[in-house]
């Protein structure tokens, strides 16, 4: 089966059905297909090899990846906010390939052998256009190419299946499960597996795709009120931007049914204001990773209501985990040996499943027995929630000690005076790594004495920072991760103010 199959059988099923766009002038599913099937014909003129995409979210951008997919070709949607000269890099690595650009960044390519640009609005009017939509006869293999972030080399090339994406969708979600009038706000960017996986999931499920081009928590909730927004996935910085605004605004977007958040790590205190400011909202958190497919285990909906309301601590506890493995995945905790672990026994989370790719290009990553090393530490709960501690090149070393950052940014963010912090090993002679904290202060700012005394307190004093500094804000990328190797190339390029 292959992601083009998604896209028949909704427009079989519910051809008349809104599938993108606003509730006014959107495009039905049947429509969504004419319109791919005639960008698949026009893309066949324009040169071989990938499909590769640049530019902000919008319609164009599903119409791109079935268009693709009906080729038979991978779609590579590149990271638009890089520098020129890497973005040209990654677009070289394509071809051959003919690139969808926005019109306005046409400007920043330069000429690579191999790969045709075109504009995104002359892709667009061909779609638009009743033109053939004759296809070649293609053998769909590679659907999607990922280029991962690459804050520790060149980036690397992803590759996601065609059975590995399918397999995902019809797990997880129900064919047109979704209720004729719900709309699923999406705010990641393309080039984000949890961009591709909207695309695929939306579809399937029936359910409306509305675009915003680029992330602001303003434009977020005046979409989500005026589309009358029914599920959203947000990143954990974008949902407390979000729960600024409906605060200040008295908003409480009542069409909205279901709000899931993956990405990063969550602060428990974001998470907790906005299961008080939005009770009537079912809350998702989301484990997922781009050699994965997406999703690999939840924390659905009763379990977030139970953290609440319940006297449980253990219940309490599972909050700050990602809930429980796909029904249609094995997951285990390995040691550094490969030896099986048991319940709350910390150590790298290993997946195997249809759904899992493991593979970049040129390199696979699976096991000989299908699993996939995912480079997470973790561990389960007797209960078998699953409990994320970060990468584990982020793990402090201190004099043999592995420690997480996780659990030292989770005591120090329920200081009052902290509104953010990261945590991270910088050298020292003696033990190999120290304890370093990096803290976004309220006012008015607590000292290093007295955040160092709150960690003491609640944690072994080897765990306690011992260099501390301030700073207005820290570095996220726009999925919302803590770009923590940054901060530490930052922090031992000069000393630390103590």
């Amino acid at each position: 089966m292959h992601t083009a199959l998604l896209l028949d059988m909704a427009a079989d099923a519910a051809p008349d059905r809104l599938a993108l766009g606003g509730r006014a002038d959107g495009l039905t599913f049947d429509e969504t297909r004419r319109r791919a099937r005639a960008g698949a014909a026009w893309l066949a003129g324009q040169g071989d090899g990938t499909v590769a995409f640049l530019g902000l979210n919008g319609p164009a951008l599903p119409i791109a990846v079935f268009a693709a997919g009906l080729l038979g070709r991978p779609f590579a949607p590149l990271n638009y906010r890089l520098p020129n000269a890497d973005l040209n890099r990654l677009l070289a690595r394509t071809a051959p390939s003919v690139a969808i650009v926005d019109d306005d960044m046409l400007g920043r390519l330069e000429p690579h052998a191999g790969v045709t640009v075109v504009a995104r609005s002359a892709f667009e009017a061909a779609c638009a256009s009743p033109g053939s939509d004759d296809l070649p006869d293609a053998q769909p293999d590679i659907a999607v190419l990922l280029f991962t972030s690459g804050t520790t080399g060149e980036p690397k090339a992803a590759i996601l299946r065609h059975a590995n994406l399918t397999s995902y969708v019809i797990s997880t979600v129900e064919f047109l499960g979704a209720e004729e009038g719900e709309a699923a706000l999406v705010s990641v960017p393309p080039y984000h597996i949890a961009g591709i996986s909207a695309v695929l999931t939306g579809v399937y499920g029936g359910r409306r795709i509305v675009y915003l081009e680029a992330f602001t928590a303003e434009d977020w909730v005046e979409a989500a009120a005026r589309e009358e927004i029914s599920h959203a996935m947000v990143v954990p910085t974008m949902l407390g931007a979000i729960l600024d605004i409906l605060e200040a605004r008295g908003e409480s977007l009542p069409a909205l049914k279901a709000l899931s958040y993956g990405g990063g790590r969550m602060p428990l205190p974001v998470i907790e204001r906005a299961l008080a400011m939005l009770p009537h909202v079912d809350f998702v958190n989301a484990y997922g990773l781009t050699e994965t497919s997406s999703t690999i285990a939840v924390l659905g909906p009763d379990d977030h209501r139970m953290a609440i309301y319940s006297d449980d601590e253990a219940a309490q506890r599972r909050l700050g985990s990602v809930g429980r493995p796909l029904p249609s995945l094995e997951l285990e905790i390995r040691d550094p040996e490969g030896r099986v672990l048991g319940p709350n026994q910390p150590g790298e989370i290993y997946v195997r499943g249809e759904q899992v790719s493991g593979e970049y290009a040129h390199k696979k990553m699976l096991c000989d027995d299908g699993w996939f090393a995912t480079n997470d530490g973790g561990w389960l709960d007797e209960e078998g929630y699953l409990f994320v501690e970060g990468r584990l090149d982020d793990v402090i070393v201190r004099g043999g000690e592995n420690m997480s950052p996780g659990e030292i940014e989770d005591v120090l963010r329920a200081h009052p005076g902290v509104a953010d912090v990261a945590v991270l090993g910088v050298p020292d002679d003696h033990w190999g790594e120290k304890v370093a904290a990096v803290v976004v202060a309220r006012d008015p700012a607590p000292s290093p004495e007295d955040l160092a005394a709150w960690v003491r307190a609640r944690l072994r004093s080897t765990k306690t920072p011992e260099v501390w500094a301030f700073r207005e804000a820290l570095p996220y990328n726009d999925t919302g991760k803590l770009l923590r190797r940054q901060l530490k190339a930052e922090m031992t390029a000069k000393p630390a103010a103590a």
